[in-house]
């Protein structure tokens, strides 16, 4: 065996040992859940199944302690705009009781309702029309700060 077939024998050994590491690291970040295998993961059912959840159980605990009658007439009374803003600062808190309050307060209490599904469509186009407000309340701290001196209007 001359120089040059070694060489070639080594390069193509190092290739093959090359693309089996591959395919173990894309196995194991699959199964880990960083990367979405096509055919292995359904995204509706999984985010819906996890929110359901999560709204029950948060809702269980907090319609004792509120009633909806009150809501209904202070939705009633918002704008648009300030349902959109509302919601979408809620939304930046990730606090899930905070945006259970925003939901009851807007008019969609545990996040249904009749027009619900279409003010969720409604909210992307709002807010690339309000991108300024947005930026305004970008962090966890300043969309909190929003709903509090807001909410209650």
């Amino acid at each position: 065996m001359n120089k040059n077939q070694k060489i070639a024998l080594g390069c193509g050994v190092a290739g093959c040992l090359g693309l089996i590491l591959i395919v173990i690291v894309c196995v194991v970040l699959v199964f880990a859940g960083v990367i979405k295998a096509p055919g292995l993961y359904n995204p509706n059912s999984n985010y819906n199944s996890n929110r359901n959840s999560n709204y029950n159980s948060n809702v269980n605990s907090n319609t004792n302690d509120n009633s909806n009658t009150n809501t209904s007439d202070s939705s009633s009374s918002m704008t648009e705009d300030d349902k959109h803003k509302l919601f979408q600062a809620a939304g930046v808190t990730k606090d899930n009781d905070l945006i259970l309050r925003v939901l009851r307060k807007i008019g969609f209490p545990n996040g249904t309702g009749e027009g619900y599904s279409e003010f969720i469509k409604a909210h992307f186009p709002w807010a690339m029309k309000n991108l300024e407000f947005i930026q305004s309340t970008n962090t966890p701290e300043k969309a909190r700060a929003y709903v509090e001196a807001h909410i209650d209007d």
